[in-house]
């Protein structure tokens, strides 16, 4: 019941992530998540925010992420430097991933479109030669969209479960 309340927040993060990566496709725009510095601000104030929410819900219980019950002293503060560590790199992993991604993407098109434009002035525009690069933009155009949707599908997904993970102590 109370994961229920964060739906819109978990909406209005999908859809500002699904607008930012499909306004990189419109000509001589750009993609406000293929910075990295935008990216990892967007990736470090929800972290923040989700660890305020799960100390809210849990208080200082909260830390018990970091050792479970029954582990053994000696192996104790190994387990809490390694689950620290993982717990920090949730931040990087989502600015990386997400930047990664629409960069990738965005780079792949504007050489093939070079290579096609190149192609176009060269003369064999009406020609199988001229065809090929033209339709594989066209199909990487279409791989663009689904990425877009794909990569905000995927952050709020990672995002839920970070979520599930501190209000429910798992």
């Amino acid at each position: 019941m109370k994961n229920k309340n964060f739906l819109i927040y978990l909406f209005l993060i999908f859809i500002f992530i699904l607008v930012s990566n499909l306004s990189g496709m419109i000509p001589y725009s750009l993609t406000v998540t293929s910075y990295l510095i935008v990216s990892f601000f967007f990736s470090l104030a929800t972290f923040i925010g989700l660890n305020l929410v799960g100390i809210i819900y849990n208080g200082v219980t909260i830390y018990r992420l970091a050792l479970p019950d029954g582990i053994p002293l000696v192996i104790s503060y190994f387990l809490i430097a390694i689950e620290l560590v993982s717990y920090f790199s949730r931040v990087f992993s989502l600015s990386i991933r997400l930047f990664a991604n629409m960069m990738s993407g965005h780079t792949l098109l504007k050489i093939l479109i070079s290579f096609s434009w190149t192609i176009i002035w060269l003369g064999f525009s009406f020609s199988f030669v001229g065809i090929i690069p033209a339709l594989i933009v066209f199909l990487v155009i279409g791989l663009e969209f689904i990425i877009a949707f794909l990569q905000a599908y995927v952050y709020i997904i990672l995002i839920s479960i970070y979520l599930n993970d501190l209000i429910n102590l798992h």
